[in-house]
């Protein structure tokens, strides 16, 4: 079986030989040191040695424009991210059960961007940490088990996350108490349909399912934009019915945002604002430190209360004084940079170029996105609407070939997934859109 099984845009190992000798010795030095689990990007791996704002560069000194890596949201090695983080390691470095007064105002200002409802954070090291820990209390709460995500859906790798995680792969199984809905595409939504009542059924019909087997329904968990799915961000409002449900039903709702998360989106600060709705938790992890190890959960406070009581929870490196450090400047840069607004602007304006170079290419089936998240979705034929995963895998691997990173997403790994750091100028769009078009081309 290729090495790249179970994973979009990966290396295969088998192809070694065909890269640069220098390249050929590291990648066997990853194989000894890091065994199999550690997977490359594209056909022809690159090796980077350094990165500045929306660049990447090589052992060369070759500039790779990232319109990919959500990670750095606000661009690579931002001075002042770097200036905090290097600060607070020369000052402490210290956990939450000594008082400091960096984490209480990071919170207070992290907060101030949520509904008033909800108004405590807990701290963790990862995205996956705190989707963990959302299952944890939301079983506490509703004394249940069940949950329920989409079909293709990712909240992260440790073992119970790993269970509701469907896009794993078939050697890591679906949980027992787990059920899967369809993700609401509107692309493909029947005419006349709409998207937020044949999501509403969806959840309906798993929370009987569930029930029929005797497992109470503890929640459902939706990353807000549906990255792994195919990213489906509109129409917004669409998730409204379907929250609606799980509440009536005794559940809780849990917003994954890690990925619409942070200003993304452009509309809002998180995606779930867009739909107008409230979550009982909201999960956040990669961007909030702008790639150093903090992640949160977000709550209504009457969820904690017996939940904080009752149980022991403690995460050493969970809001470490350096971590929190870092999250304080990104949440800084992206209030006073007003990358908010930025985002919007410049994912419009991409947004608008990809649909006109599209217009007239017949395997474009349809081209979405908010703010700096965006979609091109590849089909064999636009009638059908089947997916074309081989060409867009072609076009990611020639966009790097043209020192462009981009990589794809969805069941059928068919649609670009193009999410770029949140400072993109107007510079960075038309290098994106010229090298785009070009590739297109090349490869058409």
């Amino acid at each position: 079986m290729s090495s790249t099984a179970y994973m979009l845009n990966g290396f295969d190992v088998a192809n070694t030989h065909k890269v640069e000798p220098h390249m050929q010795e590291l990648i066997a030095q990853r194989a000894k040191r890091l065994g199999p689990s550690y997977k490359l990007f594209y056909e022809h791996p690159v090796h980077f040695v350094r990165a500045d704002g929306v660049y990447l560069y090589d052992s060369n000194g070759t500039p790779y424009l990232d319109v990919y890596n959500n990670v750095p949201s606000v661009g690579h090695c931002h001075p002042r991210v770097v200036e905090a983080v290097t600060r607070q390691m020369s000052t402490l470095n210290s956990h939450t059960r000594y008082l400091n007064e960096g984490i209480l105002s990071y919170a207070e200002q992290l907060l101030s961007t949520f509904p008033q409802e909800m108004s405590n954070v807990m701290f963790t090291c990862t995205g996956s940490e705190s989707v963990d820990l959302a299952m944890r209390v939301a079983r506490f709460n509703t004394k249940g088990t069940g949950f329920i995500v989409t079909r293709n859906a990712y909240h992260g790798i440790t073992a119970s996350v790993a269970e509701i995680s469907p896009t794993m792969g078939p050697h890591v199984p679906v949980g027992q108490h787990v059920r899967m809905v369809k993700a609401p595409d509107a692309y493909r939504t029947a005419p006349g349909v709409d998207v937020d009542t044949e999501f509403a059924q969806e959840v309906e019909r798993a929370i009987n399912e569930l029930e029929r087997h005797g497992i109470r329904f503890a929640g459902m968990i939706v990353d807000t934009v549906f990255s792994t799915d195919g990213l489906f961000p509109h129409p917004a409002g669409f998730l409204r019915k379907a929250v609606d449900v799980v509440h009536q039903r005794g559940g809780l709702f849990i917003a994954d945002e890690v990925q619409p998360g942070f200003a993304r989106l452009g509309d809002s600060m998180w995606g779930f604002q867009r739909h107008n709705i409230l979550p009982d938790m909201a999960v956040m992890g990669k961007p909030m430190g702008n790639g150093l190890p903090i992640a949160a959960v977000v709550a209504k406070p009457e969820l904690l209360v017996e939940f904080g009581n009752k149980v022991r929870y403690f995460n050493t490196f969970g809001g470490n004084s350096v971590c929190i450090a870092a999250a304080q400047a990104v949440l800084d840069v992206i209030m006073d940079e007003k990358l908010q607004d930025n985002s919007k602007n410049m994912g419009a304006y991409i947004l608008k170029g990809l649909r006109e170079l599209t217009a007239g290419h017949s395997g474009v089936g349809d081209v979405r996105g908010s703010g700096l998240y965006l979609a091109v979705e590849f089909v064999k034929d636009k009638q059908t609407k089947e997916p074309d995963g081989e060409f867009a895998l072609k076009l990611v691997n020639a966009l790097r070939e043209n020192r462009v990173l981009i990589s794809a997403t969805g069941p059928a790994g068919n649609s670009l997934k193009i999410r770029p750091p949140l400072p993109f100028t107007r510079e960075n769009s038309d290098e994106f859109l010229d090298i785009f078009k070009m590739t297109l081309e090349q490869i058409s």
